[in-house]
């Protein structure tokens, strides 16, 4: 039986903050006051640490058992190392699977009570996000082999988090709301191109293909700085339509380790070296959400 560090190592908890980020946003936005204080928000935030638990066992366990792995950087996979067998990871995928929906259901009735339509709605999202989370890289048609990580990643990390913890609270939809989710979105999206980016030669000579294969070194970086430079846009573009302040641009302090990061990214030749600049990229955004989180409560 794997020991429980091994499992914790599976869990990967270095990527549980980035995984909540958009929760503190969206909670914070719609109930700047009270959110910190709901059964929902922390309903949400313990779903979501479900959710990318479940994910990071499933990458952990698809990439093992394909041989993704084996001349990976970064953190060691467990199946992969033979430390947690895949029929242990399987159970482990599991069990992670059936506490976090059992934790989501509880969050839709909190949220909902008998309002049918919106807790079907929201069913079918917490559903839908178990598949994603297996499906990155499980099963013949793993989307995470054919570079589409990156649309999940922006539809899950940024739209769904953001604008599904706001409508969690004001159960309405706001369409500028879809600007945070796209700065959180974006910010999420650089994070796996520079995993990809790391693993980008070991992933192409297994078959993995990601976009950083697709675009080759050059233009994994180009896209890298885009998606910084975008999820700086989207936000000062919100803060325009709500309303300028100093104090709202609080938040933008959280892009100058970014920026420097882009630099790194650029004058980097051994992808090896890129693996501390994820934990960068993820505090960073945790830190963008956080100091979201500060401006709207003050401002509020």
């Amino acid at each position: 039986m794997a020991s429980p560090n091994a499992w914790l190592a599976a869990a990967r908890l270095r990527t549980l903050p980035l995984s909540i980020s958009g929760i503190l946003v969206g909670s914070s936005l719609a109930a700047p006051h009270f959110f910190y204080r709901s059964t929902i928000f922390w309903l949400a935030i313990l779903t979501t640490i479900g959710f990318q638990v479940l994910s990071n066992f499933a990458n952990d366990y698809g990439d093992g058992i394909k041989g993704t792995d084996t001349q990976r950087e970064g953190e060691q996979r467990m199946v992969a190392a033979g430390i947690i067998s895949a029929a242990q990871m399987k159970r482990g995928m599991i069990a992670i699977g059936i506490v976090t929906l059992t934790i989501a259901l509880l969050l839709i009735y909190e949220a909902f009570g008998d309002q049918w339509g919106y807790a079907l709605l929201f069913f079918g999202l917490g559903i839908a996000s178990i598949i994603a989370a297996v499906t990155y890289t499980v099963g013949r048609n793993a989307y995470g082999y054919k570079a589409l990580g990156d649309v999940f990643v922006f539809l899950f990390f940024g739209m769904l988090s953001v604008l599904g913890s706001y409508f969690l609270f004001i159960k309405q939809f706001v369409l500028l709301m879809i600007l945070p989710a796209c700065s959180i979105g974006f910010l999420s999206m650089a994070v796996l191109n520079l995993n990809n980016m790391r693993d980008r030669v070991a992933d192409a000579a297994v078959g993995k293909i990601t976009l950083a294969v697709k675009l080759g070194a050059k233009g994994a970086k180009q896209y890298h700085t885009v998606l910084i430079i975008d999820a700086l846009a989207a936000y000062l573009l919100f803060v325009y339509e709500t309303g300028f302040g100093l104090l709202r641009l609080l938040p933008v302090l959280a892009f100058l380790p970014l920026f420097l990061n882009v630099r790194t990214v650029w004058k980097n030749e051994a992808p090896a070296l890129l693996d501390p600049e994820l934990k960068k990229v993820a505090l960073s955004t945790f830190a963008f959400a956080i100091l979201i989180m500060i401006t709207t409560i003050l401002t509020a």
